[in-house]
This record gives structure tokens, C-alpha cells and sequence, in this order.
């Protein structure tokens, strides 16, 4: 808190300055949101916000959502004044080539960010993960009864106008009023301004009306008032109601500059030399400063900051008795945060899951194995929990007070997305995010388009999410090509950071599980078939930690005359067709991962296939044309370029080639043999 309403007022100017001249100096970014947001954002995080700069993963910090990353400037000019590890070198480095001020901000770059923001929605939208992982922290870990809470975060999201209007925040904001996440809040800034003009050229529907039929309370501020804006903040915080919290804060974007004040120009171009002297001069600020923070400033932050790690310290005293009163909660918490895997999981996972099958329903035994060594393993599916293999048989995630047939907890491990493959991707990334919590979410991979750009951000973001994509090729059948994924394989192959898996049977499953959850260094998709597929033939002695490699001989010999590579279920298909090839030496290898075979060494890729080979085949339900980099223009990519039919799954195999006499045929063509 503040002294006076002279300095407050003093410090939110500190803000907006300092963000208007990081856009003024790289000539590039959004002045408008940070000049029209300061005062919200420094009372929010002056008086309410739990945090420490010199612990920013303090684990029961409340987490601080910038959705509206175009407003990084803001992030970046409270990050520093509350003293994080960001100086005053970095703010001045804004959008420069390897500086930690990027232009939007970047998880695990900057300290104090706490996500990678910028498509407009995600950040609320993955907020909403942040308070689920909260929830379920506080429910497992915390005693009822005990007055300490050792996990007792908040999550706060600012978000604007775009992000109200994506899609994938309805579907979060649904989830979270559905969930009842009472440490959840959202400040909107109202400013009605978009880059096309005011927000009545598309959007005009009653916001508040909107989320209130969500199951979300809401409250109504001033956010150019520190008083209006704590009487909501308080209100919401401390209102006892099992609700998430709306704040529509109204707002002037570009305050404080004469000529750009409430205009779409000010959003995300810079206000100019002439401009910026111009609102320095209505503000009351030095005209020629750049980058200026007044000493009594500085002193009253200080004081804040102060205050905020006296409460960190208090909170670790009290922890510490915690902790000898719950030695089994406390080794719980241990256990969770310390973010480690059992040394022996792949072998448990092997244990668990048989060797033919669906892998769809290989997979859900290896991820039952995986809970039951992982208490912070959680997730869950959109709504085809049979089906992706993901009826997990544990308690249901949910507002324990909720009425109907279900029973929830929020303690509960298995998530009930409902429909929203769009926000599920975004609520497990947020999960990832919050820490102490691992997550995978499920649909069919046709609709991983739907969550395609929350897996783009797992990947930016270097996140171990794990997304479970089912039914993963035209052999699901009768549904139809609306359902069978043709382009889908290499559409997440292309994303840098993504290990994508297509296992070929259990043991193959078991295996990309365990990488995911222990070695990966990013998000993992596992593409899982509906119809069942035969165990491989691996080799005696086989070390399984070569599936690991991302490719390995199933049939091997010397001086192949032709090697045949197959991903999936079609790895059974070339072992069948080079049968039918008994004439001629084949190799058949089996790729699960495409990304982790392109890692290993020149050596070992060579000399499995071997680059001037002059017949290597390929074999994948799917576009062939990518495939060309691994066989060149000598070899035979053989697939589908085109929308796949509605017929049983063995129809459409004889239809399209894709039987052991069809490919043998191939590739004797191929060959001229």
C-alpha cells in the first residue's frame, strides 16, 4: 500500500512511462494497453499479489496471467520496478536480438513470467489450468482443518477486449464456472478499442450477462481508481462464493496521451517522439527522462517488496511446523514438487501393458502404470474417454457441491473436458505451467486441429504435456474421412519442439509413454490406432530403450536390397510384405518417433539407413510427400495423398493398397523386378 494517492498515482505513471519509452526506443510495440492498464495492474500486484522477486518459483506464489502478451512492455516495467531479476539494461534492450525483453513475453526467458503469451485467448485460456492445478494441489496436499495452508495460490489473469472474443476463452471460461474455481480471477480490460476501430464494428454482446450465465461472478471497477478497483479486488477475493471472478475494470486505452487517447492508432504503434513529450507533459513528468523511476518511487516499492518477502518468510516458518505436524502430506508435497520420475517407470509400464491390441487401449494401461508411480500425474479427455482410452477408473476433477449424477472432488485425477479440444489443450498446458503437476489430454487426432495452437505453445514453451491423439489413420473406418487423419502426421511433425509418436504395438506404447513422462523436453503427441495391431517380432535380447532412438531394426540382415520403414500400424504391414518379398533381403524398420530418429548420431542413422541406399520404401497411412527427405528420389514413399472413405477398415486397405500383396507389388515395380 501506498503512502498517498499522490504517490500511487506517482508510481502507475512510473509504469506507463517506462513502457511507453521501451516501445519509443525499438521503434516497435503496443503502448496503448500498458498506458491504459498501469493503474490496474500495479494495485493489483502492490496489494494483493503473493510473490517474491528473489523466489520467483515459489510454489505457493499466485500466478500473474499478462493474456494480452502485445502489452509486455507492462509485464516488463513491473517485472523490474518490483525488483525481479530484470535490470534496467534489459528494459532498454526491448525487442533487441538476445535480450530477455522479448516482444511478446517468453516462459523460462524472462524471470517472472510465468507463460509464453501472444496468440490472443491463450493466456486466459490456460489461466483457467493454472487454477485447476491449484485447486488440486490445495485438495491433496492441505489438511482441513489446519489454519496453515501450504498451498493457498491464486491465479490472476488480465485480459482484453481480442481475448475476449476468441473462442478458446468461452470454452475455458465455461470449464472454469463448470469447475466452481474459486481462486480464479480475470481483470477485462474494457477499454472498447481494437485495432480496426471501436469494439461495436464486431462485438456487442452483453459480457457480463455472458459469463454470469457461465457460473462466473462478476464485478464492475473503475481502472483508472485505486479505490474502486480494491473494492472489487477485495470483494472478489475474500467473498467465500465457489465461483470464478469476472472484474470488468473500464478503461481508457492510451491514457494520458492528448492526441491518441481511446484510439485504435495507439494500440500497436508507437507514440512518437513528438507524442510522447506530449503525454509526458499531461502527466507531470519529465519530458526529456527516459527510463525514469523517481527515488521516493523506488523507496515506496521497496517497502512492498519488502512486505511481500516478510510474508514468504512467514509463510516458510509456518511451513516448517506444517510439516512436522503432516510428515505424510509433507513428503506428498516432496514428492510432487520435486518434478522426478521413477528410475524404473518404462519397466512398469512394460509390466503393465500387453503387447497386441488397439494402442488406444495398450495406452490406457501404460497410463494407469504411469498414475500409479506419478501422484502428479493428471488429465483427462474431451469427452471420448472410452474411446482414446483415457476412463482412467479414479475420481472425477469437479466442484465437490456440484448437484446431478456425478460425484467430483478436486482431488479428483481424471478431467472431464467436456467438448472443448480447444481449451483442453490450453488447461493442460496451464496445469504444466503452475508446476508440481504433469498432464495429458485426449481426443481424436483428427481434431488435433482444434488444439493445435495450445500444442504449438507446449512446444514453444518446453512444456511436458502430453497429448493423446486416437483413432489416427483411415483404419478407424466407417466414420469416415471427416474422422481419418490424412495430413495430420506431418502437421505435427512440422512443429520444432514436438516429439510425435506413432507406436506400432504395446511394447512400443509402453515406451513412448515412459519417454514422454522421463526424457522428454517438450511436449509428446501419441498417435493410437482403433483397430489392433500384432506385437512386433523384436529381436532376442532386444535393449527397449532403443525404441527411444526413434528407429530401430524389427527384421534385420546384411547388405538389404530393400529396407522398409513403417510407422504405427503399418510397421506390421512391411513385416507381411517382405514376406511376400522372399526372394530379396529386406530390412524392417520400425520409426515410432520421426524427431527422435533425426537426433541421433550421423553414424547410427547411417548405418540403419543408409543414405545412398538405393531402395528405401516407406510405408504410412498418410501424406507421403514429407517422407521424401528420408528416402530420397530413388525410394518409394508409399500412402495416401488424398481424403480417405467411409467402409470397414479392411475395405478400405484393399482399396487404397495398403494390403502385404499391394505393397510387395509396389516395390517390385519400384525395383523393376
Amino acid at each position: 500500500m501506498f503512502k498517498n494517492e499522490a504517490l500511487r498515482k506517482k508510481a502507475a505513471t512510473t509504469v506507463r512511462m517506462l513502457a511507453a519509452d521501451m516501445v519509443q526506443g525499438a521503434n516497435s510495440g503496443h503502448p496503448g494497453a500498458p498506458l491504459g492498464l498501469a493503474d490496474v495492474a500495479l494495485t493489483l500486484w502492490s496489494e494483493y499479489l503473493r510473490f517474491d522477486p528473489r523466489a520467483p518459483r515459489w510454489p505457493a506464489r499466485d500466478r500473474f496471467i499478462l493474456s494480452g502478451g502485445h502489452a509486455s512492455t507492462l509485464l516488463y516495467a513491473l517485472l523490474h520496478l518490483f525488483q525481479y531479476d530484470l535490470p534496467m539494461d534489459e528494459i532498454k534492450r526491448f525487442r533487441q536480438w538476445d535480450s530477455i525483453t522479448p516482444g511478446h513475453p517468453e516462459v523460462g526467458l524472462t524471470p517472472g513470467v510465468e507463460m509464453t503469451t501472444g496468440p490472443l485467448g491463450q493466456g486466459a485460456a490456460t489461466s483457467v489450468g493454472f487454477a485447476v492445478a491449484a485447486k488440486h494441489l490445495h485438495a491433496v496436499i492441505d489438511v482441513p482443518g489446519d489454519p496453515f495452508q501450504a498451498m493457498p495460490q491464486r491465479v490472476f489473469a488480465v485480459m482484453g477486449d481480442g481475448d475476449m472474443m476468441e473462442g478458446v476463452v468461452y470454452e475455458a471460461a465455461s470449464l472454469a464456472g463448470h469447475f466452481a474455481l474459486d481462486n480464479l480471477y480475470w481483470l477485462y480490460d474494457d477499454n472498447k478499442i481494437t485495432i480496426d476501430g471501436t469494439t461495436d464494428l464486431a462485438f456487442t454482446e452483453d459480457v457480463a450477462g455472458r459469463f454470469t450465465a457461465l457460473g462466473w461472478r462478476v464485478l464492475r471497477a473503475d481502472g483508472h481508481n485505486a479505490d474502486s478497483l480494491r473494492a472489487a479486488l477485495s470483494s472478489a477475493t475474500n467473498s467465500g462464493i465457489r465461483k470464478p471472478t469476472l472484474i470488468i475494470c473500464r478503461t481508457h486505452i492510451g491514457f494520458g496521451s492528448p492526441n491518441r487517447h481511446d484510439t485504435s492508432g495507439v494500440h500497436g504503434t508507437p507514440l512518437g517522439e513528438e507524442e510522447l513529450a506530449a503525454t509526458k507533459q499531461n502527466l507531470g513528468w519529465p519530458v526529456d527522462a527516459r527510463y525514469y523511476v523517481p527515488d521516493d518511487v523506488a523507496s515506496a516499492l521497496s517497502e512492498i517488496v519488502e512486505k511481500k518477502r516478510a510474508d514468504h518468510a512467514a509463510y516458510d516458518a509456518a511451513f516448517e511446523g506444517w510439516r512436522a505436524r503432516h510428515p505424510d502430506k509433507a513428503a506428498l508435497f516432496d514428492e510432487i514438487w520435486s518434478d522426478e520420475v521413477p528410475s524404473n517407470l518404462y519397466e512398469a509400464l512394460l509390466e503393465a501393458t500387453p503387447a497386441a491390441g488397439a494402442t488406444r487401449v495398450l495406452s490406457n494401461a501404460a497410463v494407469k502404470a504411469a498414475m500409479a508411480k506419478m501422484p502428479g500425474l493428471i488429465g483427462g479427455s474431451a469427452d471420448l474417454s472410452g474411446s482414446n482410452g483415457l476412463k482412467l477408473g479414479c475420481e472425477l476433477f469437479g466442484n465437490p457441491e456440484a448437484k446431478g449424477d456425478y460425484k467430483f472432488s478436486f482431488g479428483g485425477r481424471q478431467i472431464p473436458f467436456g467438448i472443448r479440444e480447444h481449451a483442453m489443450g490450453a488447461l493442460t498446458n496451464g496445469i504444466c505451467l503452475h508446476g508440481g503437476l504433469r498432464a495429458f489430454g485426449g481426443t481424436f487426432h483428427a481434431f488435433s486441429d482444434y488444439e493445435r495452437p495450445a500444442i504449438r505453445l507446449a512446444a514453444l514453451s518446453h512444456l511436458r504435456n502430453i497429448f493423446v491423439l486416437t483413432h489416427d489413420s483411415i483404419f478407424l473406418g466407417e466414420d469416415g474421412p471427416t474422422h481419418q487423419p490424412v495430413e495430420h502426421h506431418w502437421a505435427l511433425r512440422v512443429i520444432p519442439n514436438l516429439d510425435y509418436w506413432r507406436p506400432a504395438d504395446g511394447v512400443e506404447t509402453a515406451m513412448a509413454w515412459a519417454y514422454a513422462l522421463q526424457l522428454a523436453d517438450g511436449p509428446s503427441a501419441l498417435a493410437l490406432t482403433r483397430q489392433k495391431v500384432k506385437a512386433l517380432p523384436l529381436p532376442e535380447g532386444f535393449d527397449k530403450t532403443e525404441i527411444w532412438k526413434g528407429a530401430y531394426a524389427v527384421i534385420d540382415c546384411k547388405d538389404p536390397d530393400v529396407i522398409l520403414v513403417g510407422t504405427g500400424s503399418e510397421v506390421s504391414l512391411c513385416i507381411d510384405a517382405a514376406a511376400k518379398l522372399s526372394d530379396l533381403k529386406c530390412r524392417v524398420i520400425s520409426m515410432p518417433c520421426y524427431e527422435r530418429f533425426c537426433e541421433q548420431t550421423a553414424d547410427y542413422k547411417e548405418a540403419l539407413i543408409p543414405s545412398d541406399h538405393p531402395c528405401v520404401v516407406t510405408v504410412e497411412a498418410g501424406l507421403t510427400g514429407p517422407w521424401h527427405q528420408l528416402t530420397g528420389r530413388k525410394g518409394l514413399c508409399i500412402g495416401l495423398d488424398h481424403f480417405g472413405a467411409s467402409a470397414p477398415d479392411t475395405v478400405l486397405a484393399e482399396k487404397f493398397g495398403f494390403t502385404a500383396d499391394q505393397v510387395a507389388a509396389k516395390i517390385r515395380a519400384h525395383l523393376g523386378k
